[in-house]
């Protein structure tokens, strides 16, 4: 795993066949791999035909929620490892 950041993995339901894990990659994508669907807010399954995606944490990818390596062009940082929660 690239870096020293943290992977989620979400427990399978029964009608999964494997874990999903979500990997955070540093100044990058969040890493989705497994069995899994993406939907947008009113359901509708958004189509992928992989195992693994990249989904955008930049913001500005012209394919959201998919990474489409914008974040390299503008500069976009963000850790791999997961940050502190504020305390309010």
């Amino acid at each position: 795993m690239p870096g020293s950041g943290r992977s989620i993995v979400v427990d399978p339901n029964p009608d999964q066949s494997s874990p999903v894990t979500i990997t955070p990659y540093p100044n990058g994508p969040y890493l989705v791999r497994g069995d899994f669907v993406v939907q947008d807010q009113q359901g509708h399954e958004l189509p992928s035909e992989r195992r693994t995606i990249a989904l955008c944490r930049c913001g500005k990818s012209r394919i959201r929620p998919f990474c489409d390596g914008t974040h390299k062009l503008i500069g976009f940082e963000a850790p791999s490892e997961a940050e502190p929660w504020p305390r309010g």
